[in-house]
């Protein structure tokens, strides 16, 4: 249907007018990382350029639209540092910004597309339509609508109404074949047969997407169009309603269109919305940063430089260029988002890691009971479990040993860690620890000498001591850990291994 040709043009800004771009998702479900990455690009091309991104809401679907989503739409943007221009909370010159309170306009310009002779009425019921595409297949025709309703006369037309039959809105294509550079493929050419005629409003009189869509970005002056590449096939019959809105005066100008490429999933399959993997409430749960979801996104499909990989937020806004945005699909990799994410942990001070932690170590997340919370211990942790956590959820699980009565019981870590002789090797170490003096420096000379008397080296010795003392083999730095614990606690968990041990 679509043919693209290279190299891609540079993205055209058209009279030196700052850009205005959109977002507009759908109310339904939680949103997605495929949303989040075009909300992310359209964000930065705006900032970018000095434009305007405009927020507008698609909810014209009551069956499917919720005010539940609509708020988590929103909840999203904030989280994600997102700020928009104009939209929902902030208003703007073409308020209102939710299409479910623009349905005099839409109805108003379906008028006058069919009064200007640009649509008309069609009459034709479901099974004609679907007879006659199989007709056309048969045939080997193409199977689009076969413009039967076009031109229709007054009597005919009261004869079908006269059946009862209620009308859907058709917008007429012209025949001639449309072409457009797209600023992510470049030029593209549609023929008119690939593209037939297309309803715009149902037959009760709702507006559909194929209207409402493009009449909101013709009234909203949008000039920049950028989208997910599923929307391709869609773009030459907005181009051509666009054209007959602005020989009525609605519109201005046709904008330029951009469509991103595919986030592609497990499978060698397009991430739908319905996969796990692809609800941004699983990341923002996890403890993803924002910062560091919207690095790794903006990787899908696009690039800073070829041996960089980690960018701050500005940095992505000072480079962004939507001409060099990749046309290929681009594959999910949950392994790099997470190193992604990990980087931007690092990258935190320590007091701001320590803030974002607060959530996860307090239930449902923290297994301990809230008294037992010791701010200032954290504190001392939180150096140590910066250089660890790949995502902030992590953090519960590497310090709970200092905020639980005992250590927690991970029976995989203990068979693991106590091997024969580990009873003698915990001896000879709880003696050494009770003699030291209590830093890090210390701790570990006198593992080390516990395990240089039983003959194994420091890694083999210190492994039956960390379950003993925070339950699993895999964990924060150890004598640093002990530290902070204290020589109470620390010998004591000790000293409970060895009962069990020996039990």
């Amino acid at each position: 249907m679509v043919n693209g040709t290279s190299p891609k043009p540079p993205a055209p800004l058209g009279h030196g007018v700052p850009p205005r771009v959109r977002f507009c998702p759908s109310p339904t479900g939680n949103p997605h990382v495929g949303l989040v990455r075009t909300a992310l690009f359209n964000w930065a091309f705006a900032r970018h350029h000095g434009g305007t991104l405009v927020f507008r809401i698609e909810d014209t679907d009551a069956a499917r639209d919720s005010e539940e989503s609509y708020q988590q739409l929103l909840d999203s943007m904030r989280w994600l540092g997102f700020d928009w221009d104009e939209g929902p909370e902030i208003g703007g010159p073409h308020a209102p910004y939710r299409q479910s309170q623009r349905m005099d306009l839409y109805r108003d310009v379906a008028a006058k597309l069919q009064d200007a002779g640009h649509a008309y009425s069609c009459y034709c019921t479901t099974e004609e339509l679907d007879a006659r595409r199989d007709a056309a297949r048969a045939a080997g025709k193409p199977s689009g609508y076969d413009g039967h309703c076009r031109d229709l006369t007054a009597e005919q037309k009261a004869a079908y109404e006269a059946e009862g039959r209620a009308p859907i809105v058709r917008f007429r294509m012209p025949d001639e074949a449309i072409t457009f550079t797209d600023l992510v493929r470049g030029e593209i050419t549609v023929q008119p047969e690939n593209v037939p005629d297309y309803g715009i409003v149902r037959a009760n009189g709702a507006p559909l997407y194929t209207l409402v869509n493009p009449v909101d970005d013709a009234l909203m002056e949008i000039t920049h169009v950028l989208r997910g590449e599923d929307l391709l096939s869609s773009t030459p019959r907005q181009i051509a309603l666009y054209r007959a809105l602005i020989e009525l005066g609605v519109a201005k100008d046709v904008p330029a269109f951009g469509h991103l490429p595919y986030v592609m999933g497990e499978g060698n399959k397009k991430l739908s919305k319905r996969d796990p993997q692809a609800s941004l409430n699983l990341y923002r749960e996890r403890g993803f940063l924002p910062e560091g979801l919207l690095n790794y996104l903006s990787l899908l499909g696009w690039s800073i430089a070829e041996d960089r990989d980690i960018f701050s937020r500005d940095e992505l806004v000072a480079a962004f260029d939507i001409a060099d945005v990749n046309a290929n699909p681009a594959r999910f990799d949950l392994k790099k988002a997470e190193h992604v994410n990990a980087e931007h942990i690092r990258m935190l001070d320590v007091k701001d890691f320590t803030e974002r932690c607060a959530p996860w170590l307090r239930a449902p997340f923290a297994n301990w009971a809230p008294e037992r919370f010791d701010a200032e211990k954290f504190a001392e942790i939180a150096p140590h479990a910066q250089t660890r956590v790949t995502v902030l959820s992590d953090i519960t699980a590497n310090v709970d040993f200092l905020f639980l009565e005992e250590p927690v019981e991970d029976e995989a870590s203990w068979a693991k860690a106590m091997k024969e002789g580990s009873d003698a090797l915990l001896t000879t170490a709880r003696a050494n620890l009770a003699a030291a003096g209590w830093n890090a420096e210390e701790l570990k000379a006198a593992v080390l000498a516990a395990g240089e008397t039983h003959g194994l080296k420091l890694g083999k010795a210190q492994a039956p001591v960390r379950v003993a003392v925070t339950g699993r083999t895999v964990g924060l730095p150890l004598f640093e850990s002990m530290e902070i614990l204290g020589r109470e606690k620390t010998l004591a968990r000790i000293d409970a291994a060895l009962a069990r041990l020996t039990a």
